[in-house]
């Protein structure tokens, strides 16, 4: 602390995710100074990218959902990729959708559908993954009163309730397994499909409410089609955050671990005074310590509740936290000019029990993204396999890739063909659409926010995806920023 308890910067940011990004800019463009930590070596958390066949990639999320706009605007990432100067960027994935693989073939998803959800049960693309029988099962949806004997929360309890288990089965697990790497029947229907059972409600059954959700979100097209990217791809949005957070003078230091935060005993003028103690990733000797009157916590799941912790917050026990998922990304460039009709339109989602392959998803990325397709060049093609892992699970190898991708594109692929192969693996990947997990991260919220000049932004706080994490870092670092700049803080 310097002299007369005066501190370092305004604001510590630990963590340079997406979310800390946009929090170290809202804090920096109201005139705060601001210094960001993180133990990567370079910023953008899940939004990364590599190279691969001499191709630059995203080697994390790929695209960001639409939603979460008033009605006919832009929905948060939409609106930050405008303001960031690349709105004329935003690229929209090719229209011929995707496909899923079931143990008995593959087929198109249907094109009215949200997470799966037939909002036609009897539309022809419905029928040939259902079957007449399943069909006419989703079908009574429609003919079932809708009484509600306790309040609507696991997704896949009102799949199967009001569609039937072929619904849930075939064309909903294998969605929500791809997207959110947990069983539909864990899954709170408020974080992945928020309005859901506000329209069953109005609508009188769960095919309306799609459909009304459908209608009112514009998306009535293929599915797969409510999401967006980046021409170039989405590692652009975390090079422009970087830009203009330096551009009003946000200080990063990378490869640096915050070991511990908290407030000074002895308030500054009426103001808390922070101290952050960090310390090089490869030479911990020589510990960094900065004072400030403000912390925002934006890191992973596991770090940040360890910090919260610390502050004498309780986070509750270890156990009630599910695990958090980790996803291997296989990454795959390869020359066949078969794969330029796109057999599996921008990609397969695979339901359980199909037998021979290990692959949750794959997605055909130069099918998917026009852009793409351009860069690589005539019949060259990127396909990027996920798998989930567990702590005894072997990364899968080349061979396997291959092999999976075979399956699901429905062609044989030679070894010969590709040009290419990388494994980027992510850890605490996903945010927690678990039910019973908004209530976890309310009770802790309600007592950060009892910590002056504490803040705290992140996906798994947020919900799932960038549309979710963006709009809330955005909107809460916003409120905090100006807090400080009027000494509310």
């Amino acid at each position: 602390m310097t002299e007369h308890g005066a501190v370092d910067v305004d604001v510590v940011v630990i963590g340079a995710g997406v979310a800390g990004l946009v929090a170290a800019r809202e804090c920096a463009r109201k005139g705060l100074t601001v210094v960001v930590f993180d133990a990567a070596e370079t910023p953008g958390g899940f939004v990364a990218t590599h190279d691969v066949a001499g191709i630059r990639l995203d080697s994390g999320a790929e695209s960001f959902a639409t939603r979460g706009g008033e009605k006919g605007k832009p929905g948060p990432v939409a609106t930050l990729i405008a303001d960031l100067g690349l709105g004329d960027d935003i690229a929209t994935p090719n229209s011929r959708g995707a496909w899923v693989q079931l143990p008995d073939g593959a087929a198109p998803l249907p094109k009215l559908s949200l997470l799966g959800i037939p909002g036609a049960p009897l539309a022809d693309d419905v029928r040939r993954i259902l079957g007449w029988k399943g069909a006419l099962r989703a079908q009574l949806d429609r003919y079932i009163p809708l009484l509600r004997v306790r309040p609507e929360t696991d997704l896949g309890g009102i799949v199967r309730r009001r569609m039937g288990r072929a619904v849930l089965d075939r064309l909903v697990t294998p969605i929500v397994g791809g997207v959110h790497s947990a069983s539909p029947n864990v899954i709170d229907v408020h974080a992945v499909a928020p309005g859901l059972t506000k329209a069953m409600t109005n609508q009188g059954s769960l095919s309306g409410a799609v459909l009304a959700l459908l209608e009112e979100r514009g998306t009535k097209v293929a599915a797969g089609s409510a999401v967006a990217g980046l021409d170039g791809g989405m590692y652009r949005l975390v090079e422009a955050l970087v830009a203009d957070c330096e551009k009003f003078g946000v200080e990063f230091r990378m490869s640096t671990a915050v070991r511990s935060t908290g407030p000074l005993h002895e308030p500054v003028e009426g103001n808390g005074v922070w101290t952050t103690t960090a310390a090089s990733v490869d030479d911990e000797s020589e510990p960094i310590e900065l004072t400030s009157r403000a912390v925002v916590v934006a890191t992973s799941f596991r770090t940040g509740l360890a910090l919260l912790d610390g502050l004498g917050i309780d986070t509750g026990a270890p156990e009630a936290w599910p695990e958090p998922a980790s996803v291997e990304l296989a990454t795959l460039v390869v020359d066949d000019t078969r794969l330029d009709a796109a057999p599996r339109g921008t990609g397969v989602l695979v339901a359980t029990g199909v037998p021979g392959i290990q692959a949750k998803a794959l997605t055909h990325a130069t099918a998917k993204w026009n852009w793409l397709a351009q860069t690589a060049g005539s019949g060259r093609h990127v396909l990027r396999l996920s798998y989930d892992l567990d702590a005894v699970t072997p990364p899968p190898t080349k061979a396997q890739a291959l092999s999976d991708a075979s399956a699901l594109l429905g062609l044989t692929l030679d070894e010969s063909s590709v040009r290419g192969f990388a494994l980027t693996r992510w850890n605490d990947s996903l945010a927690f659409a678990t039910v019973g997990h908004r209530a976890r991260v309310e009770a802790l919220r309600s007592q950060a926010d009892a910590v002056p000049g504490l803040l705290v932004v992140g996906a798994w706080m947020a919900g799932t995806g960038l549309a979710a994490t963006v709009a809330q870092s955005r909107t809460a670092a916003s409120d905090f920023a100006f807090e400080l700049r009027t000494g509310a803080v």
